[in-house]
């Protein structure tokens, strides 16, 4: 057929300025900045943090997402720091996100205990976790992300001192940044030196608040505790366990207690005793 009469046909030199101009058809519909368009409506309300959502956070479907580096490595997920704005304007906030590892990485090295006390409807699921296959280990790290991101939710909605939980999109959980406007993270209590007592007093209020919602953090450490302008905040929190149904809650308890104890005392505050900590803990729990 005759080239005038073929309407939507690209010649040669059609077809080489394309090949020169566009890397692949995704740049049609890539962000005009950063590295990808916002998750924010790819989340559904259930999957939102809880409201009113705070005035610093970008909720704008024009927002883009921008990788600024890895804040954390670990074992189960890493950590990266993001930043999410509107291009052009002046709205931009800081975000964790918190990435659970696929299946074919080595997965959540103590979950046992703390899967002891989830069971799921699906038999195949079960079983597969139970194995832990490449299906089993993906269905582990959607149940510790989701796990994580309700922990968050109900912790932030009773006033204790953790981020505010944004959102989840699959195996990603993003979060409060919980340092400066420039991007630097709070320490960890384990890297922090000043105002001992006062922190402590704030650590085991919390836990004894967690306590009395039949709550403990599972992996409580001056590791996962940040202190940001004097105040503690605690994270990572996949592993909270229900100290009244879990057949090892009391123990959960006593760990926590001893792990952050511990470690004030060693450090002079002699108010910090691990035995005392958790007896009053398990008291609160109601199982003393």
């Amino acid at each position: 057929m005759p080239k005038k009469y073929r309407k939507n046909a690209l010649d040669a030199d059609d077809l080489e300025w394309l090949n020169n101009n566009l890397e692949s058809a995704d740049d049609l519909d890539g962000p005009p900045a950063g590295d990808r368009w916002s998750t924010w409506d790819q989340s559904t309300p259930t999957e939102r943090g809880p409201r009113p959502h705070p005035d610093w956070l970008v909720t704008e479907l024009a927002a883009v997402d921008t990788e600024l580096g890895v804040l954390k490595t670990g074992k189960e997920a890493d950590v990266h720091l993001i930043s999410r704005g509107v291009p052009g304007t002046g709205r931009q906030c800081l975000l964790a996100a918190k990435r659970y590892r696929s299946g074919e990485h080595r997965l959540f090295h103590r979950d046992a205990g703390y899967l002891e006390g989830r069971r799921m409807r699906d038999s195949r699921m079960s079983r597969a976790m139970a194995g832990r296959t490449a299906f089993g280990k993906e269905v582990i790290a959607g149940q510790w992300a989701a796990a994580e991101f309700a922990a968050l939710c109900r912790l932030f909605e009773l006033g204790l001192p953790v981020p505010y939980p944004v959102q989840i999109v699959g195996t990603e959980v993003l979060e409060e940044f919980i340092g400066t406007p420039d991007g630097y993270a709070a320490p960890r209590l384990a890297n922090v030196s000043a105002d001992l007592p006062a922190l402590w007093e704030q650590l085991v209020e919390a836990m004894v608040r967690l306590a009395h919602e039949g709550l403990a953090h599972g992996d409580l450490s001056p590791y996962n505790i940040l202190v940001r302008d004097g105040q503690v905040v605690i994270i990572d929190l996949p592993q909270i366990v229900d100290v009244i149904s879990h057949p090892s809650g009391p123990e959960f308890l006593n760990r926590d207690a001893r792990n952050v104890a511990t470690w004030f005392a060693a450090k002079g505050v002699t108010q910090a005793d691990p035995d005392e900590l958790a007896k009053l803990l398990r008291t609160e729990a109601r199982l003393d």
